[in-house]
């Protein structure tokens, strides 16, 4: 048996998650009460309380995903005893989810990237103007096939990007609002089936946010980093990072570069990985490997019989 652990971006966010772990678990409160303390915001009571428009905005967003997602991993670590950089072959993350293996792997610390991953929200916030950008699904084309809808959408003041190569069959693109819009009027065009707008507050993983760059090169040169202790495979390039250094340097990159998830999944494959864990809020990852991956065992982590199980397996 041979495990990885993937971890999810934005957009796995609801009001309620975390509630089941917090309640039955000491290392999961002591997570969330950490994450509240270093970003000294009632985060836990927003993602119980709030409303789903403020837990979304993209500095909330981030670390409550993030923080789910320990608080399930510190559990199996502290409350049943896991050595996970024994039982791991593989970590990795989607957009954000990549901090939160990089914690995982024992790069950063739970109160660094905590930190990290606030200062990332407002830089990519901060960086496009409100109504300015915007992101959309493209259902039923591969990310080969896209380039044509993405010219047709694309002007001198108005483009969109690939910013997500999900699966085959599955392309998020990010952009102006104008390029966007046009993009999901003419994707069934060009061979859609479907094309949706995303509700984010962000044009995420395209150059529109480029003023995030030098914000997230000092804040990620200015933590204290280690060497990991579990393979981590960037988004950047789909492939395990050598080092700290390399995997600081590919999360710079990976402000404005495309999220090659599919490559990613592929990778895990032609390892001969098992298992996949998602660990965190929803399901989103462990479904993409669920319909791309037949001969993988896929699954999701969330509540306390999940993780007692998954604890019998390992």
């Amino acid at each position: 048996m041979k495990y990885a652990f993937v971890f999810p971006g934005q957009g796995s966010q609801h009001i309620g998650m975390g509630a089941q772990l917090y309640r039955d678990f000491q290392a999961a409160r002591d997570v969330f009460n950490v994450v509240d303390d270093v970003l000294n915001q009632k985060l836990f009571d927003l993602m119980q309380n709030g409303t789903e428009s403020e837990l979304t905005l993209t500095a909330n967003a981030q670390p409550a995903i993030m923080a789910v997602s320990m608080a399930t991993v510190r559990v199996l670590e502290k409350e049943f005893g896991l050595n996970l950089s024994q039982k791991l072959s593989f970590v990795a993350g989607h957009s954000l989810g990549e901090y939160t293996a990089a914690c995982v792997a024992g790069v950063f610390s739970l109160e660094d990237t905590a930190k990290l991953l606030r200062t990332r929200g407002l830089a990519m916030q901060e960086a496009v103007p409100q109504g300015v950008g915007a992101m959309a699904a493209v259902i039923g084309l591969s990310v080969e096939d896209i380039d044509g809808l993405l010219q047709a959408a694309s002007t001198e003041d108005a483009y969109c990007v690939a910013a997500n190569d999900n699966m085959d069959g599955q392309v998020v693109l990010s952009g102006h609002v104008k390029a966007i819009d046009k993009a999901v009027d003419l994707a069934l065009e060009f061979g859609a089936k479907k094309a949706v707008k995303l509700p984010v507050s962000a044009p995420f993983h395209s150059p529109l946010i480029r003023a995030a760059e030098p914000v997230m090169m000092k804040a990620l040169n200015a933590v204290t980093s280690f060497e990991p202790k579990i393979k981590l495979i960037s988004n950047v390039t789909a492939l395990p990072a050598a080092n700290k250094d390399e995997i600081i340097s590919n999360l710079i990159k990976q402000v404005t570069g495309k999220v090659r998830w599919r490559e990613t999944m592929a990778f895990l494959d032609e390892q001969n990985v098992t298992d996949v864990i998602e660990i965190g809020p929803l399901n989103v990852l462990s479904n993409m490997f669920k319909r791309g991956y037949k001969n993988i065992y896929s699954t999701a982590v969330h509540t306390k019989e999940e993780i007692e199980e998954l604890v019998n397996n390992l």
